[in-house]
């Protein structure tokens, strides 16, 4: 299957409005709410679904208040980066000939922040043009007073994808056939949800928890994998872990030491010259795979640096690797 790029960067796709309420101190924290905020014109980019049915699990106090920073100067190509996630999320794609599956999309910021146009909206639209229903995670961030703030970003995960399986019927899609995609520090929660999927990151709150969060497959794009201070990318761990944490904890966020024979096939994309994560993270994270007996394809390119996701990849080896994954999601039986 081949790539058109010219719909790398095609327009919004019209989708209807959907904006459940969330109940007591979420919806203040977010002042006008996440949903208002002309920042974040949710009405223009996709249906919303809340993940929790009120104030998420574990939410400190005060809660965070969101705020999105506009990085673009182009009104055409927006890069809107959020943080201070009170009301974790998933916007939804969908594509006008839906083909039966769909994908989580984890946009990256070193646990920091979320780049949730560049990691996030442009991948969706790309992936609803090729036929799968897009579903973009806002996820809290583990540095905002969350309790159990390692697994904070794990518990909205899985979250999601049972969400998604829960509402299968509704957007036309078949409830196995349920994938993730995510970059960078979104990369490394791609992975642990694929390795740490019945991980219980939080207490069950309805039936949705009865499903499986286990993503049919993983795609962990320039991902951090590890925290071995040695390759790791030191903003994500200290806001993952906090600060100087214990060998444990390391051992038990990273990636490749938790792989197991249940995780599902990987497809993992680093380019050599990253200078933010190191291209050890996916070599390791390939091994672990392999030891465990399960499917990688791993695509290193020499030239491309840290972030590229969709943008400025045209004329450089990383341009490659939108079609690499369309075609290997089609052999895995994704697509």
């Amino acid at each position: 299957m081949n790539l058109d790029r010219r719909t790398l960067f095609a327009g919004a796709i019209a989708l209807g409005l959907t904006r459940p309420a969330v109940a007591g101190a979420a919806t203040k924290a977010t002042g006008a709410g996440a949903a208002a905020s002309p920042a974040l014109p949710f009405d223009k980019t996709g249906e919303v679904i809340d993940l929790w049915p009120g104030t998420p699990p574990g939410a400190p106090s005060p809660l965070p208040v969101e705020r999105a920073t506009e990085r673009s100067a182009n009104p055409a190509q927006p890069d809107r980066v959020i943080a201070g996630i009170a009301r974790p999320r998933i916007t939804a794609f969908r594509p006008k000939y839906p083909n039966g599956a769909a994908l989580l999309v984890i946009p990256g910021g070193g646990y920091r922040e979320e780049s949730f146009d560049k990691g996030g909206v442009q991948v969706a639209q790309w992936l609803a043009e090729h036929g799968y229903t897009a579903f973009v995670l806002t996820y809290r961030l583990p540095g905002e007073g969350w309790q159990d703030r390692s697994n904070t970003p794990l518990a909205d995960a899985q979250r999601a994808m049972r969400l998604i399986r829960a509402r299968a019927k509704a957007y036309g899609i078949e409830p196995e056939r349920v994938a993730v995609m995510g970059s960078s520090a979104g990369g490394h929660l791609c992975a642990d949800l694929a390795s740490r999927f019945d991980f219980p990151a939080y207490a069950p709150v309805d039936a949705t928890d009865k499903l499986s969060a286990r993503p049919f497959c993983a795609a962990p794009l320039y991902p951090v994998v590890s925290m071995d201070p040695a390759i790791t990318h030191a903003g994500s761990r200290e806001k993952l872990l906090g600060p100087n944490p214990t060998p444990e904890a390391e051992a038990a966020h990273s990636i490749d030491r938790i792989v197991t024979t249940r995780s599902p096939p990987h497809f993992i994309v680093h380019a050599e010259d990253d200078a933010t994560v190191p291209v050890e993270n996916s070599l390791r994270l390939r091994a672990a795979l392999r030891a465990a007996g399960v499917t990688v394809d791993l695509h290193l390119f020499a030239e491309g640096g840290h972030g590229f996701n969709l943008w400025n990849i045209a004329g450089k080896p990383v341009a490659a690797w939108p079609s690499l994954w369309l075609d290997w999601a089609s052999r895995m039986g994704l697509g």
